[in-house]
């Protein structure tokens, strides 16, 4: 058994390191850390829903909600409680144990919250574990979500710091950091991860996995993103990023943070079945299930289903605390 350490001083040298390892044996050891903290057959099924989408005055180079690029998508307002809550219900219906809310804001207006608070209570009584992603938080919006029921708040770092300018300019990388500490103050558990094919060198996605790790807190969710190319952003045409390098990314980050959720998230409409199944085994433990991802696509509910029955994978029981909605680990590791 590899013992894993849950670790928050790991230098940039030996990340590379874990990298540079040969495929077979960082599959190994990404493995054995992975049956030691979790069920290795055992996903959590996720689905995503933009409650608001576009119009976002960001500059994020990989977006296509923000209001700079001609993508197509049109700005929407806020949707009204009861269609969150339908869209929910039909998640929790095709298997989903997990609803994730997005909203394209930079930062949102004390109203704004206060909209989503009420979103997130009625989601919440139906049994699902909650999650949001509306951009920059202060602390009192933060507590207002905790106080409604919200279980995850979502807010990515995106890349390396070193390369982070080069992908957006309207905020700063210590804003993200500022928000994900007003999460962590207000009682959410964070999900914080990235997005890997971005152009960055293999050192810079090296650094990536270095800032999240070295937090104060590991992230209880961690999102590897591949990048979706979307026609009008200026990443579009970015040359892609090897299948076996994403899978290293996945390996890496659940050697790292052992105890995570490791997240297999945007660009699997992209990943051929066998590249799933490497991530599956390299440590990815969640997947986003249903046709959208926010604003790009994403592998259709059955096609899912027969591919978790190919690999005698199963979706992750929940069960429900006075706390939040778990993912039942401790059962599944213990049996």
């Amino acid at each position: 058994m590899v013992e894993a350490a849950v670790r928050h001083d790991w230098t940039r040298d030996e990340v590379a390191a874990l990298f540079a390892l040969p495929f077979n044996e960082l599959l190994h050891r990404a493995h054995s850390v992975h049956r030691e903290h979790h069920d290795p057959n055992a996903v959590q099924v996720s689905t995503l829903l933009s409650i608001k989408t576009g119009g976002c005055p960001e500059d994020c180079a990989y977006c296509p909600q923000a209001a700079r690029y001609d993508t197509g998508v049109q700005a929407q307002k806020l949707m009204s409680v009861e269609s969150v809550v339908a869209r929910a219900q039909a998640a929790k219906d095709a298997g989903a144990s997990r609803f994730c809310m997005g909203a394209a804001w930079r930062s949102p207006k004390d109203r704004d919250v206060v909209k989503v608070a009420e979103i997130v209570s009625a989601v919440k009584a139906l049994g699902l574990e909650t999650c949001a992603t509306l951009g920059m938080l202060n602390g009192p919006q933060a507590e207002t979500l905790k106080a409604a029921g919200l279980d995850y708040y979502n807010h990515n770092l995106d890349t390396a710091p070193e390369f982070y300018g080069e992908i957006i300019h309207t905020r700063r990388y210590q804003d993200r950091l500022d928000t994900l500490e007003h999460v962590r103050e207000a009682g959410l558990k964070t999900c914080c991860g990235g997005i890997v094919g971005m152009g960055e060198t293999p050192s810079q996605r090296a650094g990536l996995l270095q800032t999240l790790a070295n937090l104060p807190e590991h992230p209880e969710s961690v999102p590897i993103n591949q990048l979706v190319q979307v026609k009008g952003t200026p990443l579009d045409g970015t040359q892609a990023l090897d299948p076996f390098e994403f899978v290293r990314t996945i390996a890496v980050a659940r050697i790292m943070m052992p105890t995570s959720m490791v997240r297999l998230s945007a660009g699997r409409q992209d990943m051929d079945d066998a590249t799933q199944a490497l991530c599956f085994f390299a440590g990815a433990n969640s997947i986003f299930y249903g046709e959208k991802l926010l604003t790009t696509g994403n592998p259709d509910v059955e096609h899912d289903r027969q591919l978790f029955a190919r690999l005698d994978l199963h979706p992750m029981e929940i069960v429900e605390t006075s706390e939040t909605v778990h993912a039942d680990i401790l059962e599944h590791c213990a049996a």
